[in-house]
């Protein structure tokens, strides 16, 4: 009896440039999850805020369909952690483990389309550059603050049905599979548009590269699938905004945010910052605090890595004319990443905050990683012909050229990351004081405490809802409340605490307002915070 060594497709074994792949990608995610566990970066109210939303749905309370207190956020985040916290309690590594695993679908997908539509260890050096990671490119890939994290897998996702479903190898002769790669597809589109509006550039490329690519394949069950899937991803968003008061729905909010307040900057200020400032910092070439003169190189280049990128595109699509869509697809999936970014980049330059304030809007770009091998690979390609010799002296001048931008690229976010390695004491030590502040505020038995927006819903998290905090400003009159329930119980609290920094405006108004009862009322002084229980509540906005 004659036995077949033969390993079927769908299990052929790791190539070299696979291995290696999957080497590094296990190192970009061990190094997140020790990030995770070490709760680096430091959390925030903002995330609080996802924690919150994810204990409520894990108790059964609450459904929401976006962020308190927002009309334009998904909750996507909050109701993959919510199994979790049921099961383990709220906790920030809790909450964070299933960014965790998305990162590592990311890291995945990017490195099957990209071993599709390029070659297989340009797939991998991909994957080498992604596993590394600054403050900046982790907080967006670890921080539960909705859409990013969840939405970059999704488009890959799409991406890769797309092409899959054009060149039809293997699996994707199936009926079957391709219906459920159609209606996953759908799926896909309509949850990341409800989690957020930021990925609708990418999204309409994903989507147009999808009917160009299976127009034919999505005659019959797979089209009927791929709109069934897509509603109820959307459904969500749709039903919210249907009931939302006037003013109230995502479309509305969106423009007024985008509006902004005050004159529009100079055009040259936007592009400044979102190529030298924007673009490197998301690329992780950058600490979180900014980028050096020597380190904004790339945001400079980004935009003609663009233009060659998409002219290989074009030579590639050109060279296909009269072939079968299989063999057009990758030039055209090509063109689609390519413009994904171009459409996102163009996007936050049109917004004031690109020149206002560049470093906190950097993570509106974190996005555009999708498209990172498109855009390097004019320069693996130059680099690779010149090592073989396969061109001439201008050639080999442009291949050496584009080797050290790589090898500068590569130097770059590795040193970069490891700066903040060596820098993780000073979130340790934020979370350290934030979790000192919880421990003492319970001690002392308040139950009910005012704060700052910044303390409130991080408090309540960290003590897992042991303590009730609603938001006021520097002049002790009602702020940002997410979470009405919140405010209304200390409302009715009649004998409330206040929670506040040391010698900040709120403190600076609550003494003023006790005078020599402030003393008295001053129960604890913990982590640069100030906790008083005042003999009755101060309530100067009644």
């Amino acid at each position: 009896m004659v036995v077949s060594t033969r390993v079927p497709p769908d299990r052929a074994r790791l190539d070299r440039p696979a291995l290696v792949a999957l080497l590094l990608g296990l190192a970009g995610v061990g190094y997140r999850l020790v990030l995770t566990l070490l709760t680096v970066p430091a959390a925030n109210s903002d995330e609080a805020t996802f924690g919150l939303a994810a204990m409520h749905i894990a108790a059964g309370r609450e459904h929401p369909v976006f962020l308190y207190g927002q009309h334009y956020m998904g909750m996507v985040e909050s109701y993959l952690a919510a199994p979790l916290v049921a099961l383990a309690g709220p906790g920030w590594p809790v909450l964070r483990l299933p960014l965790v695993a998305l990162y590592a679908l990311f890291l995945w997908l990017s490195y099957r389309l990209s071993r599709r539509l390029y070659r297989p260890w340009f797939a991998t050096f991909t994957v080498g550059l992604l596993a590394l990671g600054t403050e900046r490119v982790v907080r967006d890939q670890l921080t539960v603050v909705g859409g990013r994290p969840e939405g970059k897998p999704m488009v890959l996702a799409i991406l890769l049905i797309a092409v899959g479903l054009a060149q039809r190898r293997g699996r994707w002769r199936r009926p079957g599979w391709r219906r459920a790669a159609a209606g996953l597809a759908g799926w896909c589109a309509g949850a990341a548009l409800w989690s957020d509006w930021l990925l609708a550039p990418y999204l309409a490329v994903a989507c147009l590269l999808l009917l160009y690519a299976a127009r034919r394949e999505l005659r019959g069950w797979p089209g009927l699938l791929l709109v069934a899937g897509f509603a109820v991803g959307v459904a969500p968003l749709v039903w919210d905004n249907l009931v939302a008061p006037p003013g109230a729905d995502s479309w509305s909010v969106l423009r007024q945010l985008s509006a902004g307040t005050g004159p529009t900057p100079p055009l040259v200020d936007r592009v400044r910052g979102g190529l030298l400032t924007g673009v490197p910092l998301a690329t992780g070439l950058c600490p979180v605090t900014g980028c050096a003169r020597r380190q904004e190189w790339f945001g400079v280049l980004y935009p003609a890595l663009l233009v060659a990128a998409a002219g290989l595109a074009l030579v590639g699509y050109r060279r296909t004319a009269g072939r079968p869509t299989a063999a057009r697809v990758r030039p055209v999936a090509q063109l689609a990443l390519l413009a994904g970014a171009a459409l996102t980049l163009l996007s936050y330059v049109r917004s004031p905050p690109a020149a206002t304030d560049p470093l906190a809007n950097a993570r509106y770009l974190a996005v555009l990683q999708i498209s990172l091998p498109a855009v390097l690979w004019p320069l693996w390609l130059a680099a690779v012909a010149c090592w073989r010799g396969t061109v001439g002296m201008v050639g080999r001048l442009v291949g050496a050229g584009a080797t050290a931008v790589l090898a500068g690229l590569t130097a770059t976010a590795l040193v970069a990351t490891g700066l903040f390695l060596t820098a993780l004491d000073a979130p340790r030590a934020d979370q350290r004081r934030a979790r000192e502040l919880a421990d003492a505020v319970r001690r002392t038995g308040l139950r009910e405490v005012y704060g700052d927006y910044w303390t409130c819903n991080r408090l309540i998290f960290d003590t897992g809802e042991r303590v009730v905090c609603a938001v006021l400003d520097g002049q002790l009159t009602p702020g940002q409340n997410r979470y009405r329930p919140y405010w209304r119980q200390v409302e009715r609290a009649e004998r409330p605490g206040y929670v506040l920094p040391v010698d900040s405006p709120a403190e600076r108004r609550l003494r003023g307002l006790l005078g020599d009862r402030a003393d008295p009322a001053r129960l604890v002084e913990v982590a640069g915070y100030r906790v008083y229980h005042p003999a009755s509540a101060v309530r100067p906005w009644r």
